[in-house]
C-alpha cells in the first residue's frame, strides 16, 4: 500500500477522534463548541447542530477511509497509524476543551 494512504488513515482517525465529543454531547441533547458558533471556538451550538457537525466528521473519515487505499486493520503498520491519528487528536482536543473549562 502506498504512504500516502497511511498518512490519509491518520488524519482520517484525528477526523473521527474530533467527531466524538460534539456528537456524544449533542445526543446527551448538551450545547458544546463547534466552529459555527458565535465567536468559532468560544461558544457553544445547540444540541441538534452538535449531532449534525459530529456526523459530519464521521462521514468525512469514513469516506477518507474507504476511498484512500485499503484499510488494513489486522496490519501493524496500518493500526499504528490510526491509533496514532487518535491519539494525536485526542490529546490536542483534550487541551483545547480544558482551555475553555477554566
Amino acid at each position: 500500500m502506498p504512504w500516502i494512504a497511511f498518512i490519509v488513515h491518520f488524519f482520517a482517525a484525528a477526523i473521527m477522534t474530533n467527531g466524538i465529543p460534539p456528537f456524544v454531547n449533542g445526543v446527551c441533547g448538551r450545547p458544546f463548541r463547534t466552529p459555527f458558533a458565535r465567536g468559532p471556538g468560544a461558544g457553544e451550538s445547540s444540541a441538534e447542530l452538535n449531532v449534525v457537525w459530529g456526523w459530519a466528521n464521521f462521514v468525512i473519515a469514513f469516506l477518507l477511509f474507504a476511498n484512500v487505499g485499503p484499510l488494513y486493520i489486522g496490519t501493524p503498520i496500518d493500526t499504528i497509524f490510526i491509533a496514532a491519528g487518535a491519539l494525536v487528536a485526542g490529546l490536542i482536543l483534550s487541551r483545547i476543551f480544558a482551555r475553555g473549562r477554566l
